[in-house]
């Protein structure tokens, strides 16, 4: 499944590039997320609990952080898999000055399977896109 966005952010490109490189800003705005460990350069163990419509659970996975371009843009990897299922995305996000702020631009795709995948495409489709939103808010509101 193809996603992709654009959301207006309070910062400088600069802060917005520091804060969405951040593991702690990272565990603190992605719904669910539980922790986020580095294990290298980039790379993050993940811990975090998914529920989509009557189906929840806990994942394991890792976030990745490739082809960074400060302050502009960077590729974010998040892939998980629990009892319920698993998933995986990965995105390109560019940053570009807006007025006082910026707007952070992402596309990239979403892949679902297990339990999660039978509760149909329009589904994960409405909740990837309400996670991404809280995500944004979230981020928006650190200082």
């Amino acid at each position: 499944m193809k996603i992709g966005g654009t959301y207006a952010v309070p910062f400088v490109p600069e802060r917005a590039f520091e804060l969405l490189q951040d593991p702690a800003v990272l565990c603190r705005c992605m719904p669910g997320c539980e922790s986020l460990t580095k294990t290298g350069d980039g790379e993050y163990a993940m811990q975090m609990k998914m529920a989509l419509a009557a189906i929840s659970g806990k994942f394991d996975g890792k976030v990745r952080i490739t082809e960074s371009q400060a302050p502009t843009q960077f590729r974010l990897a998040v892939e998980g898999a629990g009892k319920i299922g698993f998933m995986k995305g990965s995105g390109l996000l560019t940053i570009s000055p807006s007025g006082a702020g910026s707007n952070v631009q992402y596309d990239g795709d979403v892949q679902v399977g297990g339990t999660i995948a039978s509760v149909g495409q329009r589904l994960v489709e409405t909740t990837a896109k309400m996670l991404i939103k809280r995500f944004f808010d979230k981020l928006g509101a650190e200082t």
